[in-house]
């Protein structure tokens, strides 16, 4: 057990490593009672648990979920402060909230923070920054098999455009797939370095010199094709729904388009009573709504929070109830 400032000099460095985004927002969405259980589907390094903690009692619970096990670590040095009864879960959120299910657990409330954590990214062997020189990985869970350096040097061309250009939604995704394949030949990709200086010597001059670095979304297409993360986010959302009580609060943060629009669609679609054609004069497919959405729009930080952290411009927050 940590003494009080040994926890103190942990929370900052914890402070330090990872700015949880939307916190306000999503504790005013989750409305959160003593009694509630409550599952963070992504840990990380305990930023939205701590904040959530504080307004369980000892009749609550937390469950903290995370693929990372870096994550385990944060939890344990972090779980005696929290002051609520508490468990963690490692592994991908979908099966973890599977495995709940087969138990009989329920929850009043279930969130997802999908972006990356600054543990994560500033975690320099790590590779998931295009900042740093590091060996080419982007694992989130270090025990799958599949590495960035192996899509890389392994994958065709068109396999690799088609990667760029649906994870990544890179323009030039063809032009940056044949450089990469032609220059595997000479030597095969093993630190983001030589990815960052391909992608740069393959887009076209306006790319290579604008405001943002060029393989950002070449980086953001690999680690989503490692770590297949669009096809969790899809199937953790019904599993989520079946495990939430009636009246129960799903939440999800998300920072690009291809997730936001994965979590829009699930919602509009859990939120429409009736799936007929139009010009059918009567329902007969029997559809009930499942859910009811609390955010019309998705909500965004304000700009005092991106100022403090701007990697938190893009994350959107939507969340709805289970009816």
């Amino acid at each position: 057990m940590l003494l009080s400032s040994e926890m103190t000099v942990f929370k900052v460095e914890m402070a330090m490593a990872h700015v949880p985004v939307l916190t306000r927002e999503l504790l005013e969405l989750l409305d959160l009672r003593p009694d509630n259980r409550v599952v963070d589907c992504t840990f990380g390094a305990g930023g939205h648990s701590s904040s959530v903690a504080e307004r369980l009692g000892p009749q609550g619970l937390l469950v903290a979920c995370d693929r990372d096990p870096v994550a385990r670590g944060y939890y344990e040095r972090l779980k005696s402060s929290l002051g609520v009864p508490s468990r963690f879960c490692g592994g991908d959120f979908a099966d973890v909230l599977l495995r709940l299910g087969f138990e009989g657990f329920t929850a009043t409330h279930i969130y997802l923070d999908l972006g990356l954590s600054s543990m994560q990214v500033d975690t320099e062997e790590r590779g998931f920054s295009y900042s740093y020189d590091a060996p080419l990985d982007m694992r989130m869970d270090p025990s799958l098999r599949l590495t960035a350096a192996q899509l890389v040097n392994e994958e065709s061309e068109q396999e690799l455009t088609r990667i760029f250009h649906e994870f990544g939604e890179e323009r030039h995704g063809r032009r940056i797939a044949r450089a990469i394949v032609a220059r595997r030949v000479e030597r095969p990709f093993a630190r983001t370095a030589d990815l960052v200086d391909t992608v740069k010597l393959a887009v076209p001059a306006p790319a290579r010199f604008g405001s943002r670095n060029p393989a950002r979304r070449v980086f953001q297409a690999l680690r989503i094709a490692v770590n297949d993360e669009l096809e969790s986010l899809r199937r953790v959302l019904p599993e989520a729904l079946r495990i939430l009580e009636p009246g129960g609060i799903l939440a999800v943060i998300s920072f690009h388009s291809l997730e936001d629009r994965i979590v829009k669609d699930f919602f509009t679609s859990g939120a429409r009573p009736c799936t007929c054609p139009p010009e059918f004069p009567v329902c007969v497919c029997g559809k009930t709504a499942t859910l009811e959405i609390l955010t019309t729009r998705p909500v965004t930080p304000g700009a005092r929070e991106v100022q403090v952290n701007p990697r938190s411009s893009s994350a959107k927050l939507r969340a709805a109830r289970k009816l």
